[in-house]
């Protein structure tokens, strides 16, 4: 039985601790051993059934276990993974409602929550978080490290480089182009282009 690592106790973890409970139900060797992170508090007091197991820094792997980092903040989550590679494989998440389709490309240690369509030839790069409902449309391409929140909408051929932070229900038109470590802000929508590191917002989007 592999034991399943989730690297972040916030909010975002504990709503992905769901879709990965339904993931290890789905591949049945496979069991959700609790949460990383440097508070031993960080879930409060809210319900949860996992609970804190250990820190990124000092919980020791065995050969078959599998970790994901859950938290949302791109330069963050690289930190994190960071602090992992060489340590635990990484596991990619991909809900059973998600739908895949055809030559699509998933990297290691991306998250698919519930909802999410990929259509065709789509390639999604390494620690990526696609969360509810997010659709990417076909030859599109999404940056490692990047986040995408829920319902956000990439259009066709695409291009959202490298840790990439999107809000929610965020639409980047066809052949768009989002730089580096940009962000968009909930609900805008990308006509054409973003620079690196830039921050825009609004319907069309312009920088802030």
């Amino acid at each position: 039985m592999k034991r399943l690592f989730i690297a972040g106790a916030g909010g975002f973890g504990r709503e992905v601790a769901a879709w990965a409970r339904d993931f290890c139900e789905a591949e049945k060797d496979w069991q959700l051993a609790g949460f990383l992170d440097d508070n031993p508090h960080a879930l409060g007091d809210f319900p949860c059934d996992l609970s804190v197991v250990g820190t990124v820094d000092q919980q020791h792997f065995g050969p078959d276990d599998r970790a994901f980092v859950a938290i949302c903040e791109p330069r963050v989550k690289m930190q994190i993974v960071q602090k992992l590679a060489g340590r635990v494989q990484f596991a990619t998440i991909i809900h059973p409602t998600a739908i895949v389709g055809s030559h699509c490309k998933i990297g290691a240690g991306s998250i698919l929550c519930p909802g999410t369509v990929l259509t065709t030839n789509v390639t999604i790069g390494d620690h990526v978080h696609l969360n509810l409902k997010v659709t990417v449309g076909h030859d599109s391409q999404i940056g490692s490290y990047s986040t995408l929140n829920s319902h956000a909408d990439i259009t066709g051929a695409v291009i959202i480089e490298e840790a990439v932070f999107m809000g929610s229900h965020a639409v980047v038109l066809p052949r768009g182009h989002v730089g580096a470590f940009a962000r968009v802000g909930a609900g805008s929508m990308v006509l054409r282009h973003v620079a690196a590191g830039d921050t825009v917002l609004g319907v069309p989007a312009h920088r802030v």
